[in-house]
């Protein structure tokens, strides 16, 4: 049984300890907050499967879609919802995107549907605005993401071979461990550092040079909506921003208004276990970032959110900005390492939750 340590505790490192558990060996797994507070927790929750780059990009998505699911059957707690998505057409030349996009000779693989408005409105009839048309993705779903990475270690929970430190800080790291700030020090034949946006600290010499870059998104959630969402929703800006829609006839789409254009935000919209609507999102990519959120960026968001719904959405119940790590080439992440026995795995971007535990099997492979 080999000895793994495992740094951070959101969604890929936990990925992560599941994965090397799953094989077989012996986990320490450490975290510096007393949970994880980072992207793992400030996103949608989604495994978004259709609009991955055609190649490996969906090759990846598609196991890891398949290993969510093993992931589920162990920890129900996750809150697996495979209801699918509709990513909705208002105008000609969305639709136009739409049916570009479905003649790819992977259309099928990625399990997409043209459905037609009243078709549209059978499969998810909270969808009340204007429709034209939607794409179905079969194989998108979503999780509880402020609750999964820590269902996904207490799935682990009593296993003798597997140790959950939180609030552990790791101060060096060296061949065959790190030490943390108590001066603890954690032995294994491997170390993999799942540290997400931190390209600092015991990182940074992996990190520097890398084409990484950091990305700010904000979001909200609402309180209870009346209505049950069957599916995830997606706008016809997302066609601008997801690489499988990469077809001539996005070009023809109209530029975006201004608040739109500034924050490059694309309507996605989640409905919770509570009844709650996670609405988003917005793409900033020039540091430093404002620590303050905006106001006219979540009236954008409530005001697309009205559009496509076809009536008032409930009152803002939280708002917040987060920040991940994406790669700038055409790797789906970044793995290097950084000493002997010893790895980074970071940058899958707003791929994480899609990706991770595909990505926590190839570190393993």
């Amino acid at each position: 049984m080999a000895r793994v340590v495992i740094v951070g505790g959101g969604i890929l490192g936990s990925m992560h300890a599941w994965m090397a558990r799953r094989r077989g060996h012996h986990v320490v797994h450490l975290e510096r907050e007393a949970e994880a507070r980072g992207a793992s927790v400030r996103n949608f929750g989604l495994m978004w499967v259709g609009g991955r780059a055609a190649g490996p990009e969906l090759a990846l998505a598609l196991r890891s879609r398949q290993l969510w699911d093993e992931v589920a059957a162990s920890s129900p707690a996750v809150g697996l919802r495979p209801q699918g998505s509709l990513t909705v057409a208002a105008t000609p030349e969305e639709l136009d995107v739409l049916e570009a996009a479905l003649a790819r000779p992977d259309a099928s693989e990625r399990g997409w549907r043209l459905l037609g408005p009243e078709e549209t409105r059978d499969r998810n009839p909270a969808v009340g605005g204007k429709v034209l048309g939607a794409l179905h993705c079969a194989l998108d779903a979503s999780v509880e993401p402020r609750r999964a990475s820590r269902a996904v270690r207490e799935a682990l929970t009593g296993d003798p071979a597997y140790t959950w430190l939180p609030g552990r800080t790791v101060m060096e790291v060296r061949p065959g461990g790190v030490v943390d700030h108590t001066g603890a020090w954690h032995e294994g034949d491997r170390v993999v550092l799942c540290c997400g946006a931190d390209h600092q600290g015991v990182m940074a010499p992996a990190l520097t040079g890398a084409p990484l870059r950091r990305v700010r998104l904000q979001m909200l959630e609402t309180g209870p909506y009346p209505v049950p969402l069957t599916t995830t929703l997606a706008d016809g800006d997302s066609l601008r921003y997801y690489p499988a829609y990469d077809v001539p006839a996005r070009a023809q789409l109209p530029p975006q208004d201004a608040v739109s254009a500034r924050h490059q935000i694309q309507l996605l919209l989640v409905q919770r276990d509570h009844g709650g609507l996670t609405i988003g999102d917005t793409h900033e990519y020039d540091e430093p970032f404002d620590f303050a959120v905006e106001d006219a960026v979540y009236a954008n968001l409530v005001a697309r959110a009205e559009t496509v719904l076809g009536r008032a959405i409930p009152p803002v119940a939280r708002r917040w900005a987060g920040v991940y790590s994406q790669t700038t080439d055409a790797s789906l992440y970044l793995r290097r390492e950084l000493a002997p026995g010893v790895e980074v795995v970071t940058g899958p971007g707003g791929r994480g939750m899609t990706l991770s535990a595909a990505i926590a099997e190839e570190t393993f492979a």
